[in-house]
Parts: structure tokens; sequence; C-alpha cells
């Protein structure tokens, strides 16, 4: 009898265990945020700044923008739609990547120019993107904020 009590606390304990994890790659979750700010910047040129930021921004994502309090969720994506963006083609390049040791976290940091479709000059800035990993694996905009006014002279683009 306590032979089968002892087995049976054994298979407890062992039940009891949590699952493992595939351990996760750094470099591959850099490499993989990286290409979901690159894609996000390439939609941006190829569909408008509005189709990109509404495909990329997760549903609780804020936006902050100079004179504005912070826009959130669905306020973020009200915004959003009521941009015009047909008079501009705004890209960037991200410059570098970092990931939370879990991987449901990172951010990226680059530059962006702003050209206005009528004009010749193109307006620089810097970036900072706050990726959060969604549960089918996608990483989404979780905080977007950008600075204006850098010389282009100051970095290759």
């Amino acid at each position: 009898m306590t032979k089968w009590i002892f087995i049976i606390a054994v298979l407890v304990l062992v039940s009891c265990k949590e699952p493992q994890k595939e351990p996760t790659n750094a470099v591959d979750e850099k490499i993989a945020l990286m290409k979901a700010d690159q894609a996000f910047s390439a939609l941006s040129v190829e569909k408008g700044m509005k189709t990109a930021f509404i495909e990329y921004l997760d549903s609780n994502g804020v936006l902050l923008r100079a004179g504005q309090l912070p826009i959130i969720g669905a306020n973020a994506i009200d915004f959003l739609i009521q941009q015009n963006d047909t008079g501009y083609t705004l890209n960037w390049q991200p410059q570098n990547a970092f990931v939370s040791q879990s991987a449901d976290l990172g951010y990226t940091y680059g530059v962006y120019a702003l050209q206005p479709g009528t004009i010749d000059t193109v307006f620089y800035g810097t970036y900072v993107n706050i990726w959060k990993k969604q549960v089918d694996g996608k990483w989404k905009v979780a905080l977007d904020s950008g600075n204006e006014g850098i010389d282009s002279t100051d970095f290759d683009y």
C-alpha cells in the first residue's frame, strides 16, 4: 500500500512541473523585429502611412504626437483614420533593435524621412517604436514616437 502512495505522490509531483518552453534565440528574435519594422516602413511607402499604422498598431497601442496628449487604443485608430496621407511619403530605417529575454517585448529606433509630394525637400527625424509580440507570433507597435528636425548631413540614410 505504501508503495502505491509513493508512486501516486511521484506522479502528482511530476505532473505539476511547468511545461518547458522552447528557448528563444535572441539573435533570431532581434532579426525578426528588425524585419517587422522594415516591413512596416515598406507598407507606409507602398500604401500610405495611414494603412501601415492601422495594420501594425496594437489594439491598445499608443501614439505620442507633438502638442497632444498620448493617443491610446481605439482613439489612436480613429486619429489615424482621420489622417490624409496622400500628400507625402513617410519611410524610415531602423538602426537597431532590442528584444526582452522573454521575447514578447522589444523596441526599434532609427531615422525617418518625410517627403511632401509637391516639393523636393525631405524632412528627417528620429523615432522609437516599442513592440509587443502577439499570440500569433507577429510583432505589433505598442508605442510610437518620433522627433523631427535632424540634419541629413548627420547620418547616412
